[in-house]
């Protein structure tokens, strides 16, 4: 599926980080979701590297890169440490200022890089989600039957792994196979990448910390830049499916004007898994929002 991408290796301090890169151009960073890894991004990272250089990587806990134990504090998996790891990254290559685009839980990790590095994030896109805190201070019985996950992952350990553990492919195929699109979304090996990773071991326990870290140390955060009315200030544009839980329980727009001065976006007619889903409309979204 990347036949014109190299892989790289490098690390953060003793994360191993896992990704692809290829194409020329302007550096445009992409990070995937739960429970994926970079590969999410097969359809369209090759028609992005005609004008790009793309970097692909797996977050922390996913894919190919490292499975830090957690800690009490959640700190090893807060959005915070992870936008470290997606920084740490594009300066290996070399890129000290650059794009991003990022679905689910890489757009959360995307949200803190941007606020945290405001000198190193250009311009962002971030696909069906809305901000971490607002979510949850807003959550409704229709996100929670839609988002159980968000809400089983977050329970003390050791349920969540052991269930987890007990047939991983069950619980990845569950997540993603009970969404809009189902299963059929997915290109064959795509999904049998995705099945291989969630059954390295550890990945049930770094998923989990993940989540947990969101429902804490993450708010923490958040509310700390709502107090300080601190507001994203590179241009930000929104993507949501049409037919996902986000769209249909949130007011995604009004949302993410709340956390940014310069902010667009619309709805798509797809489901949760944009880049999968709709990667045609998705691509002329991203070459008409970034630059070259």
């Amino acid at each position: 599926m990347f036949e014109a991408f190299e892989t790289f290796e490098t690390s953060r301090g003793a994360v191993a980080l896992h990704g692809r890169k290829g194409g020329q151009g302007a550096p445009l960073l992409l990070l995937h979701g739960h429970p994926q890894t970079h590969v999410m991004w097969h359809a369209v990272a090759p028609a992005l590297a005609g004008h790009f250089t793309v970097v692909m990587m797996d977050l922390r806990g996913y894919g190919d890169s490292g499975r830090p134990a957690a800690d009490p504090g959640h700190v090893v998996y807060s959005k915070r440490d992870m936008a470290l790891d997606a920084l740490a990254v594009m300066q290996h290559h070399g890129f000290d200022t650059f794009q991003v685009l990022a679905h689910d839980r890489g757009a959360r990790v995307a949200h803190r890089l941007a606020a945290d590095h405001p000198a190193a994030v250009q311009r962002l896109m971030l696909l069906d989600i809305a901000p971490t805190l607002a979510m949850y201070e807003n959550t409704s019985e229709a996100f929670a039957r839609a988002y159980w996950h968000w809400f089983f992952l977050i329970q003390p350990p050791p349920l969540p792994e052991a269930l987890i553990e007990s047939g991983p492919v069950r619980y990845l195929r569950s997540v993603m196979g009970k969404r809009h699109a189902g299963l059929a979304a997915f290109a064959p090996a795509a999904l049998a990448e995705y099945e291989r990773c969630i059954q390295i071991p550890g990945t049930a326990e770094s998923i989990c910390a993940d989540y947990r870290a969101s429902a804490t140390v993450d708010l923490e955060h958040d509310r700390a830049d709502v107090a300080a009315e601190k507001r994203l200030t590179q241009p930000l544009h929104v993507l949501w499916g049409e037919h996902g839980a986000v769209g249909q329980c949130f007011d995604v727009m009004r949302l993410w004007r709340d956390r940014a001065a310069d902010v667009s976006g619309l709805s798509l007619p797809c489901g949760h898994y944009i880049a999968e889903e709709a990667p045609a409309l998705l691509l002329a979204q991203a070459l008409n929002f970034f630059k070259p």
